[in-house]
Formats: C-alpha cells, structure tokens, sequence
C-alpha cells in the first residue's frame, strides 16, 4: 500500500510545466512514495507524469484563434476536472494560467469540495481585476506566491490565504551572476549588449525593429558593440529573421548554458516589460524596458490596469528604478539615449546596481528553495496524514 499522499498538478503553459516538475521533486524528497498525476509538459514528464493531454492544444493566440479553438478548450477544461474528482487526490495543485486552471479548480470544488485546492503562482489581482482576489476564495484554499508583496494584496483584497514561497529565479542565481573572470568582461571592450525583444511571435514582430534601430544609434555613439539575443528555440528562426537586417549584427542564441553565459558577461541590457526584467536585475544587469501593443490593448490597460510600473523588477524592488517606454515613447531615440550611460560608470549605472544589490533580502535568496517552500505549504493543505508528516519536514 502506498504511504505517500496522491498530488494532482495542472499546469496550462510551459513556466507552470516547470514549477511543477519543481514541486514533483521537492515533495518527492519528503514523501519518496508519493503518486503524482495530472496536466503537464515535457518537465513534468520528466518527474514521471503522464499529461491528460498535450500541453500544446491550450496554446491559443488572438481573438479569433480563441473563439474557433474555444470548444476544444472548454472540453479539456471539463475533461480535466473530471479526471480529478475521479482519481480523488489528497490534494489539487492549479499552476498559473488561471483562464484554463481557475475553471477547473471551479468545478472540482462544486462536485469534489473535499479535495485541498491549492494555487501556485499568484495572479496578478494587484495589477487588474482585484475582484478576483474575494472569488477565488470559493474554490482556492491556498495561494503560492512567487513575489514577495503578494501576500500583503491578497490580504488586502480579501482573497484566500497566501504564502511568499519565493521565485523559481533564486535558485538560478549562481547561473546568472558573473565570477570574477567574467565581471571583468562586463567591463571589457565592445560592451556586450542583451537584447530581449519577447519569447513570443507577436513580441518579437512589434519589438525586434525598434530595438534593432536603437541599438544602431546606440553604436554610433559608442562604436562596436557585441549584440546577443537570448530565444526560445521554437522562435529562433523568427528571431533570427527578424534580426536579420539589423544595422549591428547580433548573436542568437537558444541553448540554455549560452544564454546564462550571455546574461553573467552582458554589460547593460534591452529589454521588453515582463520576467525577464526581474531575471537581469537579478543578474546584476543595468537596462532599458520598452513595450508596445495594440491600441486596443492599450486602451484596455489604462482602462483596467493599476501598477507604478509595468516592470516586474520595478514592481519588486519598490521604486521605478529602470526607465521603461511604453507606447508611443517607445522610440529608437528614446531606448538609445537611456541606453547610452548604463555602458559607462554614471551615476545611472549605479542607482540601478545599487537597487539590483538590495533584491536578495527582499527576495530572500540563499534561504530555502522555493519549491521546498513551496511542498511545504501544499502538503500541509493536503490530508491531516500528510498535513502532520509535512510539519515534521518544517
């Protein structure tokens, strides 16, 4: 008989595939006889779990590609909550993507409100729709938040309860900060420029000309310039088209060893509004952030969304400490001149590094991972057997 508890994970994109291949493991090195079971990709697969189906067929961009695919999509949603309350899990573990995860932890609360639901990864109720904070207490017993001021906003706006467990970035630091050999090279000649236009299809079409031409006002200041532009391997042809006629030829690179190197010897970065902000800041990389969109998106966002700053680094450390150009001042002038003195040793420069130094203690990097935080938390929701084996591992 087995003595470990059942988890079911449900992850709707691959980040979530990730985190919950992490969580696979941190539970596993609790409960080496747990059974895991659920939705997921190529990670979890990894960790031993069969997806219901592929992660791939809830990957739907744009408007119309939503309303054609939408009954597929409501099919796997009903499929998937079935499979839960079927395979009667000691606990229910909902990974991001709450269009598709929060329907299904719905349904299974309203046939199965036994079942211990709980969410990793916080959504972003601080930032639109807090209204959602109060729903989700309906069907969600405990949320997993990977920033740190998400607890104190759940709270705020009377959601479920909510623990800081910590980024999937902190445990990724020592791939990303530099050794001395390499910040030296951060200082060396041509300066190493990161340019991250997105890691999806429309990102990279709306952002690689812009970057592209302020990077080549860029060297017309400064000179020579070494361009590296992370991608995701499925868009490095994209990427590489897109890049193609850039005035400064740039590197692309998709292997993940290659991309960290890049990230440990970059001098100063360009980069789109997302993660991958926070990810340079850990890294210790000063940078420029820019975003575009469509005017109804736009018109959307100032309508709904309510931050300081739509940079996560921004967001985390408190203060607008990387200038961000959004819109119509998303310009090549603009990207460049602010560009211009995170190559030198400016007063620029250091605010930035200065800020970047203090998300350690803010982050709590080099305490306790956070998928270990993370299992900690979900086997304490789960069955009161689990619940007092997990307080011995605390």
């Amino acid at each position: 008989m087995n003595s470990g508890p059942h988890v079911f994970l449900v992850a709707g994109e691959e980040s979530g595939d990730r985190l919950g291949a992490s969580l696979i493991a941190a539970i596993r090195r609790r409960h080496p006889g747990a059974q895991f079971s659920g939705v997921g990709g190529a990670h979890m697969a990894g960790e031993g779990v069969a997806s219901l189906f592929a992660l791939g067929d809830l990957a739907i961009v744009g408007v119309g590609a939503i309303a054609t695919s939408l009954p597929k999509i409501l099919g796997r949603i009903a499929a998937t909550a079935q499979a839960v309350v079927a395979a009667k899990p000691d606990v229910l573990v909902i990974i991001d993507s709450p269009e598709f995860t929060h329907r299904v932890a719905r349904k299974v609360r309203a046939r199965a409100p036994a079942i211990p639901i709980v969410d990793y990864v916080c959504p972003s109720v601080w930032a639109w729709r807090s209204g959602r904070a109060r729903a989700m207490r309906a069907y969600v017993d405990h949320v997993l938040a990977l920033l740190p001021f998400e607890p104190a906003a759940m709270q705020r706006l009377g959601g479920p309860p909510c623990t800081f467990v910590g980024h999937p970035l902190s445990e990724r630091v020592s791939a990303l900060r530099p050794n001395a050999e390499e910040a030296r090279r951060r200082l060396a000649d041509p300066p190493l420029l990161l340019v991250l236009p997105g890691s999806r299809a429309g990102e990279i079409r709306r952002m690689a000309a812009v970057f592209g031409d302020a990077v080549a006002l860029l060297a017309e200041r400064v000179g020579a310039l070494d361009v590296v532009v992370p991608a995701v391997p499925r868009l490095a042809e994209a990427v590489g088209a897109a890049t193609a006629s850039w005035q400064v030829p740039a590197r692309i690179v998709t292997e993940g060893a290659a991309k960290d190197a890049a990230f440990r010897n970059a001098r100063a970065a360009l980069s789109k509004s997302g993660t991958s902000t926070l990810e340079l800041a850990v890294a210790g990389v000063p940078m420029v952030a820019a975003y575009k969109v469509s005017l109804l998106e736009e018109l959307i966002g100032r309508a709904f969304i309510r931050v300081q700053s739509y940079i996560l680094a921004n967001l985390v450390l408190g203060e607008n400490v990387v200038p961000e150009f959004l819109q119509r001042f998303c310009t090549p002038e603009n990207l460049s001149a602010s560009l211009l003195p995170l190559l030198g040793e400016t007063p620029e420069r250091a605010r930035q590094l200065a800020a970047f130094a203090r998300l350690d203690a803010i982050m709590d990097i080099g305490k306790a991972a956070p998928s270990d935080r993370a299992a900690a938390v979900v086997l304490e929701c789960a069955a009161p057997l689990t619940n007092r084996s997990a307080k011995q591992w605390r």
